[in-house]
């Protein structure tokens, strides 16, 4: 999985998540901060607070504040999703 930060401030982080066939984020929460992604290329499942969702192309998916949430690459090609986080985790302090 590679990560690629776009533009980052207290209030906002944008980054480029890419997923190459059968990788995955494992689950995780970020406390104080939403995150939005946007699925650019490529198909998936996202993993939300024990649900499991299908992503493609176009789709926005949403984890509301410290929800558990994960992506896993389903496909067989690049998963692309950008990533949205606000605050920005200098704004709300990082957790992974």
């Amino acid at each position: 999985m590679g990560k690629s930060t776009l533009f980052e401030s207290d209030r906002l982080l944008v980054g480029l998540n890419a997923f190459e066939p059968g990788q995955a984020h494992a689950l995780h929460a970020h406390a104080g901060m939403d995150k939005t992604y946007l699925v650019i290329e490529g198909e998936g499942r996202f993993l939300l607070d024990g649900r499991d969702l299908p992503m493609a192309a176009g789709d926005m998916l949403v984890a509301p504040d410290g929800v558990p949430h994960g992506v896993r690459n389903t496909g067989a090609a690049r998963l692309l999703v950008l990533a949205i986080l606000a605050p920005g985790p200098r704004g709300a302090g990082r957790q992974a």
